[in-house]
């Protein structure tokens, strides 16, 4: 049956599109390969942590969304968009292997007059370089001539419940004017204000800078903590204060590492195009770098910490609070707690954790502990390092039941326990 949408990677992208698309009254179909999406949203339940609740799946289902793994789909539709995951690979460079086969599989059944875009995080030039030529020899169309292409990267914060996508701006860069336009009309259904870039490099260059300005600045305010530290400085003090500068700061706040899916891109390093400039950058090089320490440094505030209390790290009893990237989510992209978690493993502690919204949390494909009562395990164990701050935590408490605290969110009341 012929839709509106076909959403094309049901992922932590594709997912609240998709949701937001039904809502808004548009046909929509959902595309993934790998039938495990199938499987789950077929049973009401969502394939991602973190992405969509058992309700919103129910009413997504109800409201006309259909799941499939046919890529005959694809041929049925005015527009599509591919949201397929694009993560980092061993050498740092984004892995396109995914957004291949979709462009692909859409190649072969793309009908003129369909509109095309692109949400996936990629370098710039990737709309243009890799996208079209695969559409192109695909389908044997030419893009901004018989089918209108555009590049409008995702902004979804998962989780967030002020900035959804209907009030958050969509940056659209199309190939052609004729391109942006189209693009502009689809996205006009789903969201208050669109906003045209000069074409797909821009837009592509603009997700570019909102990732890589989030993690210089959470480098800068990492560096900051482990420097107040030497010097009996209280950080969170610092900011609270800088804060109340009515221009020229935003404030930031360090942690135990960065998780999430957007990850740092470095475009001077793009493995398509001859004519990249090869030049890196270097602040993002290097803000990575500083970031990446981030757990070596909790671990090596955990050691010293019981050291002063007359214990070793070996043969200790650690519980970790909080294993998501980011508070009241599910969400594990990348959080910084499984490295934690090993490397105090490797040093010979005994691990549990607590965590809310995990029921289940494993480590090197090893189960780990979850505590049941949390002011019982904190009181138990050696020391309780609070990794994320979810709002269920009560640290007043927490403070006063946990034998050691270290808090690397700086959460707890001044004073209450040990802060990152």
């Amino acid at each position: 049956m012929p839709a509106d949408l076909a959403v094309i990677g049901l992922g932590h992208l594709g997912l609240p599109l998709a949701r937001a698309a039904v809502t808004a009254g548009i046909d929509t179909v959902g595309y993934d390969p790998d039938p495990r999406p199938y499987a789950e949203l077929g049973a009401g339940r969502s394939p991602v942590e973190g992405t969509l609740t058992a309700s919103e799946i129910r009413r997504m289902l109800s409201g006309g969304f259909r799941p499939t793994t046919d890529a005959a789909e694809l041929g049925r539709v005015r527009t599509a968009v591919i949201c397929s995951p694009t993560p980092l690979g061993p050498d740092r460079t984004i892995d396109l292997t995914a957004l291949g086969d979709a462009a692909r599989a859409l190649a072969a059944r793309l009908r003129p007059h369909t509109t095309v875009l692109l949400e996936s995080a990629v370098p710039p030039g990737t709309t243009e370089n890799v996208l079209r030529p695969l559409l192109e020899e695909g389908s044997g169309l030419v893009a901004g001539r018989d089918f209108h292409l555009a590049c409008s990267p995702s902004r979804l914060d998962p989780g967030n419940r002020t900035h959804l996508l209907a009030n958050t701006p969509k940056v659209i860069g199309g190939l052609t004017p004729a391109c942006t336009e189209s693009a502009a009309a689809f996205y006009g259904r789903l969201t208050d204000k669109v906003v045209r870039a000069r074409g797909p490099r821009e837009a592509e260059m603009t997700k570019v800078l909102e990732t890589n300005f989030r993690h210089v600045n959470i480098a800068l305010v990492n560096e900051m903590a482990v420097l107040c530290h030497d010097l009996g400085v209280d950080l969170w003090d610092v900011i609270r204060c800088a804060e109340t500068k009515p221009f020229g700061f935003q404030p930031f706040r360090p942690g135990p590492g960065v998780g999430g899916h957007g990850v740092p891109v470095d475009p001077g390093f793009l493995p398509y195009s001859t004519r990249t400039p090869g030049h890196p950058l270097r602040m993002v090089s290097l803000a990575q770098e500083i970031n990446d320490r981030m757990p070596s440094y909790v671990i090596q505030r955990c050691a010293t910490l019981l050291n002063e209390h007359g214990k070793s790290v070996r043969g200790a009893r650690v519980l970790l609070l909080g294993v998501t990237y980011k508070p009241d989510s599910a969400d594990q992209e990348a959080a910084p707690a499984r490295e934690i978690a090993t490397r105090l493993m490797d040093m010979g502690a005994q691990i549990g954790y607590h965590d809310p919204h995990v029921l289940d949390w494993r480590v090197r494909e090893r189960p780990v502990p979850r505590a049941d009562s949390l002011y019982e395990a904190a009181a138990a164990a050696d020391l309780t390092v609070l990794l994320q701050q979810h709002r269920t935590y009560d640290l007043q408490g927490l403070a006063v039941k946990a034998q050691l605290l270290l808090d690397t969110r700086g959460a707890t009341p001044a004073g209450a326990a040990h802060r990152l």
